[in-house]
């Protein structure tokens, strides 16, 4: 595998920004994914273009929500390079860049995750991933909850990050 590469050399990949916007999944109306979450829309999108948050009755078309999903990937790309000081595979920028446009890049850059991959611990970074199956503190992996998606997600997320 080629050397890993400093983070300012680095942007979201194809594959990375297709394996995104397959994950979030699109809306064109606004929706709540999952009960007590914030509303999402278009490629999950939380705010508008104006940086406004989105709203239940906001509506999208396609090229929109991409355009909307590029420019918060832009937001999360600056947050990601402000917190991770360590370089990085393409592979492993693309699925943390996806990390931290899922849960936020506040939670990200306060993570274990994060922690772990600054000490230079990739391998164990990439296992936290297993960790960020709980939505409200509900474990995802218990089918009654109705969130195994977020398991699959990352479940692919660790697979990617460890170079699958």
């Amino acid at each position: 595998m080629n050397a890993r590469v400093a983070l300012g050399a680095l942007s979201l990949s194809a594959a990375g920004l297709v394996a995104l916007v397959l994950h979030e999944g699109y809306t064109e109306r606004a929706v709540v994914p999952l009960p007590g979450d914030r509303p999402t829309l278009g490629f999950g999108s939380t705010t508008r273009t104006d940086g406004s948050p989105v709203r239940l009755g906001d509506t999208t078309t396609p090229p929109q929500a991409l355009q909307q999903t590029l420019r918060d990937i832009v937001r999360f790309e600056g947050a990601l390079k402000a917190c991770i000081r360590v370089p990085l595979h393409p592979h492993e920028y693309d699925v943390y860049l996806d990390q931290a446009y899922n849960v936020g890049a506040k939670a990200f850059c306060e993570s274990t995750m994060a922690r772990l991959l600054n000490e230079g611990r990739y391998a164990e970074a990439c296992a936290q991933f297993d960790r960020w199956v709980y939505f409200q503190g509900k474990d995802c992996r218990n089918p009654v909850h109705r969130c195994q998606g977020l398991v699959a997600r990352r479940t692919a997320q660790r697979e990617r990050c460890e170079g699958g």
